[in-house]
């Protein structure tokens, strides 16, 4: 009996986390949250976060502290915020976006990185692979030929559908990834694509005007943090075009978007906890392989398709995650 309680106390002094540690020498760890978008765009998804802390015994003030730095939409200021986060010595830095994780990355060799939602990891060179990233980082990423999935939808939502704009920002990495597979698709559907590039908001009205000029039939609009940070001009502007439009997350399909299709950036976030948890208890990021996203929704506004005069087919309403009436 007295041996069965020594070796559950050594298991207990074994199991101890590093942050319960920190926190007898009197330091609470500090999570470094770089966030490409603006609070407004990205409170959701770090509202997951604490969620998922929460879950895993940490509340913010107490026992875990959060230093949340944003970029507006843009990705020039990523260097310096990350910058800042590193001179602040904190104990992880979670990120958002492959834009947000390459700059974590130039940043520290050291500071662990977790990114909580990031596109073609290994090819951008973030990792050396999914399942033994090495080095700094690890989190969650998703594939990018998910993105042909919009040109599937739009075409059984209009199915005489034969040309799709779409806007895309060259000055984000995994933008030409995105770019060819969406090109693939179109080809294999006999869909004539025209790309847009919009680097600048001021950008927008030059776009939808070359929409209109091409006369195309429907608009994807890709998950770029420009595009969030507008994404009420966005809308703004398709409404008045009167055009059938994807998005890649469902916020926009709740905002007044026709429809959304993609990974579960919040179950992302809440999962990304989980990295940051097992960090402070002293796993080397490197060793824990990058997941992959199991759950993507597909959220459609019937209140906009009445609107464009659009008929949902039932399979298609059926295959929703949820319905917006």
């Amino acid at each position: 009996m007295r041996r069965r309680s020594f070796l559950a106390g050594l298991v207990t002094v074994v199991a101890t986390p590093l942050v319960a540690e920190a926190q007898r020498a009197g330091k609470v760890p500090r999570v470094g949250m770089l966030m490409p978008v603006s609070p407004a765009a990205a409170s959701s998804n770090i509202e997951e976060f604490r969620r998922g802390l929460a879950e895993r015994g940490y509340s913010e003030g107490q026992n875990i502290a959060l230093e949340s730095r944003f970029a507006d939409g843009r990705i020039e200021p990523l260097a310096d915020l990350a910058a800042e986060l590193v001179r602040l010595n904190v104990d992880v830095i979670v990120t958002w976006g492959t834009p947000a994780a390459h700059a974590a990355k130039r940043a520290t060799q050291t500071i662990p990185i977790v990114m909580a939602a990031v596109a073609e990891p290994v090819a951008t060179g973030l990792v050396a692979s999914l399942a033994r990233p090495g080095g700094n980082l690890t989190g969650v990423s998703f594939p990018l030929e998910m993105s042909g999935k919009h040109l599937e939808l739009l075409k059984e939502i209009v199915p005489q559908l034969s040309r799709v704009a779409l806007l895309w920002n060259p000055d984000n990495q995994v933008a030409a990834f995105m770019l060819r597979e969406v090109q693939r698709a179109a080809g294999t559907m006999a869909i004539q694509l025209q790309p847009l590039a919009v680097r600048d908001p001021r950008e927008f009205d030059v776009a939808f005007m070359a929409i209109a000029r091409e006369r195309a039939g429907a608009l994807i609009v890709e998950n770029e943090f420009l595009f969030i940070t507008h994404r009420t001009r966005i809308l703004d502007l398709v409404a008045k075009s009167r055009l059938p439009a994807a998005y890649g997350r469902r916020e926009w399909a709740e905002a007044g978007g026709l429809m959304s299709h993609g990974p579960s950036f919040r179950d992302s976030f809440r999962r990304a906890a989980g990295y940051v948890d097992k960090i402070l208890k002293g796993a080397k990021p490197g060793d824990l392989p990058v997941e992959q996203p199991d759950k993507y929704e597909l959220t459609i506004n019937l209140k906009t398709a009445k609107a464009l005069g659009l008929t949902i087919p039932p399979s298609l309403r059926l295959r929703a995650n949820q319905v917006i009436e």
